[in-house]
């Protein structure tokens, strides 16, 4: 299928779009996380409460250590002592037990945003178009439901038990400092924008790294996405060069390493000088203080006790500068996984969607709908209605819309109820497109698409996608048991439904055969089966499903002939009394035809039945010549191309 998501896309040097990583935090974002977090509201609240009492503890313990030098250690009170140092082991015991409930509850949270964030991107990504996936790298949108949610549960639960901790101590601290000694507070308070004015440009540096970083992982995982799966493996194998392929992933390695490199260096960078600061800030206290304590302002308890307590504001003020650089970290995820809940799905259900009535939609003979195309026109939508830069990584700019060519022109036709409708016609003419479009994996740009009378853009994308069922030329299977994929079109069904099934698409012989039965395991995409086994599979999926209309496209192509005849006799039945839309690459298709158009170029050329369109010995006929008339036995193309002696060579046929 030709252009099947825009026009192709070419690389960039070094394999990212540079306006991706100097992207900045969107307005309203942190606004965006709140009700994430509300919805764990009791576990919260158990979190901040423990968390204030670890914070007060860790201000009061110096004042403690205070009173059992001046109190009791200088007057030589030995009983003071051992009860204060009671006091400070019972209040570490205090401590622990509030940080293990604080770290229990705040896991809770975190992995409920996770599982919340997961699913909430899972369900919106399968709600996009097709088109979007055929543009969309894979490992880049894995990486949003792993790295970055697990980025973003971070800023919630790490980053907010952090704050509040930090907060309660620095003002508890500084209450203390104040209470104890003013003057060495107040010299301990000038150092404090030191440590903050760093904090604020290694923070923008990491986080422009970070958001870098991600999309570099991305792209790596992709490149092992596409090489470890089995199609992939297969590809290198055949046409891949080793060494080539093993520079090509060391490239994208080292830039993760690079980055990686940066971000560590840059992030060690905040500590050294907070380190550096807080050592000079300490010798400082330590020399005022002393000079205080040999004038007799202050007593030795005090200054041991100002000396913890600086240390323990510090401690906050430099978490205050990490935490800083680690919300902006933090945000990036959140923001990344806001993008791809932002991108709103092209197909989407109008207000009051109805279901396709039963008369329309229902199965057999008799009650199986008609298709109607009016006046459709179609092109691909352009990247920047169905996808995200940072989700391609190597995508370049947008062209102008007006620059996608129409892949379907103003295509009107009419596929009765229960009768075969044969799409013919060359490589790129628009046949799958035409079979996209009855199950609206598209929207036509212009026109209507009408199932049973109905415009589908009216009906509830359920009932369409239980109307309309698809076989395409390559079937796919999920990494899982025959039985599982079966099911996948009908969970209900039985044993004895899933065995008529099998049965019915000539692939039950094949199953009962194997030492597992339905519970054989088919492997990634399905690849220990063969071509045929798989193509019977995915039509014993389809009757299963039992849908009053069929589209298959390509069912059959690229089969060899045991295969084929298998599932020619299997489609017999697929087919029966349903209305039916094929992509003809086999000759009895378009003999069994009640209808064949004839497409180019995006428009119908031809339509009638076999023996109409050969009379008029036009695009079909050539078509007829070159493409069908091979497959009829005994050499009988290379007779007459009249229309008499043709019609005479189907009857012996």
């Amino acid at each position: 299928m030709a252009m099947l998501g825009g026009p192709r896309l070419g690389p960039m040097p070094m394999g990212v779009d540079k306006s991706i990583t100097k992207q900045k935090i969107k307005p309203g974002t942190v606004r965006r996380i709140v009700p994430f977090a509300m919805r764990y509201r009791w576990s919260l609240a158990v979190v901040l409460l423990t968390t204030a009492v670890s914070a007060a503890i860790t201000a009061t313990s110096p004042l403690l250590l205070k009173l059992i030098i001046d109190d009791g250690i200088m007057p030589r009170r030995e009983g003071l002592v051992v009860g204060l140092a009671l006091l400070i082991a019972g209040l570490a015991l205090v401590d622990g037990i509030a940080v293990f409930t604080q770290t229990w509850f705040s896991g809770r949270v975190g992995q409920g945003v996770v599982y919340d964030l997961r699913c909430r991107v899972f369900e919106h990504v399968q709600r996009q178009p097709l088109a979007f996936f055929t543009r969309t790298q894979t490992g880049s949108l894995v990486s949003r439901l792993n790295t970055d949610v697990v980025g973003a549960q971070q800023a919630i639960t790490t980053l907010l038990s952090q704050t509040v901790s930090t907060l309660l101590t620095l003002v508890l601290v500084l209450a203390m400092m104040f209470y104890l000694s003013w003057q060495i507070t107040v010299a301990a308070l000038v150092m404090i924008p030191l440590f903050l004015l760093p904090a604020r440009l290694v923070g923008r540096t990491l986080q422009r790294l970070t958001r870098q970083g991600m999309g570099l992982n991305a792209d790596m995982g992709s490149m092992m996405n596409e090489r470890f799966n089995v199609s992939g493996a297969m590809l290198a194998k055949l046409y891949g060069r080793p060494d080539e392929e093993a520079a090509g992933f060391a490239g994208k390695a080292a830039q993760v390493r690079d980055v990686a490199v940066a971000t560590s260096v840059w992030g060690r960078m905040l500590f050294i000088i907070t380190t550096l600061i807080t050592g000079v800030t300490t010798a400082m206290v330590y020399g005022l203080g002393g000079v205080l304590a040999i004038g007799g302002t202050l007593q030795i308890g005090t200054l041991v006790a100002m000396v913890t307590l600086l240390l323990r504001l510090y401690g906050p003020i430099n978490q205050l500068s990490n935490m800083q650089v680690n919300l902006m970290v933090a945000l990036v995820s959140f923001d990344r996984v806001f993008e791809v809940l932002d991108l709103k799905p092209l197909i989407g259900e109008r207000p009051g969607a109805r279901t396709l009535p039963a008369a329309a939609g229902g199965t057999g003979a008799g009650t199986a709908p008609d298709i109607e195309f009016d006046g459709v026109t179609f092109r691909y939508p352009a990247a920047d209605e169905v996808s995200l830069a940072s989700l391609e990584l190597i995508a370049l700019p947008v062209p102008e819309r007006g620059d996608n060519a129409v892949v379907l022109d103003d295509v009107s036709f009419h596929a009765p109820a229960g009768k075969l409708t044969a799409l013919v016609g060359p490589s790129g003419a628009g046949k799958t497109t035409i079979t996209n479009l009855v199950p609206r994996l598209y929207d036509p740009a212009s026109g209507t698409v009408r199932i049973g009378g109905h415009d589908i853009r009216d009906l509830t994308l359920r009932s369409l996608h239980d109307t309309v069922g698809i076989v395409t030329q390559d079937a796919h299977l999920f990494h899982d048991t025959i039985r599982t994929n079966l099911l996948y079109a009908r969970p209900d069904a039985g044993e004895a439904e899933l065995v008529e099934a099998c049965d019915a698409a000539r692939i039950w012989d094949v199953i009962a055969s194997l030492p597992d039965g339905l519970d054989t395991v088919v492997g990634d995409r399905g690849h220990r089966l063969s071509g045929g086994e798989k193509q019977r599979i995915a039509l014993a999926r389809l009757l299963l499903k039992s849908p009053p209309i069929v589209v298959l496209d390509e069912a059959t192509a690229h089969l060899d002939s045991e295969s084929e005849a298998a599932i020619q006799r299997a489609l017999e039945t697929a087919l029966q009394g349903r209305t039916s839309l094929v992509i003809a690459h086999r000759l009895s298709t378009i003999l069994g035809a009640d209808q064949i158009l004839v497409l180019d170029g995006g428009r119908i050329r031809e339509r009638g039945t076999h023996g109409d369109l050969l009379t008029l010995d036009g695009l079909y006929a050539d078509l007829y010549r070159t493409q069908f008339a091979a497959q009829e036995p005994n050499g009988t193309a290379a007779r007459s191309r009249s229309t008499t002696n043709t019609l005479t060579r189907i009857e012996e046929t």
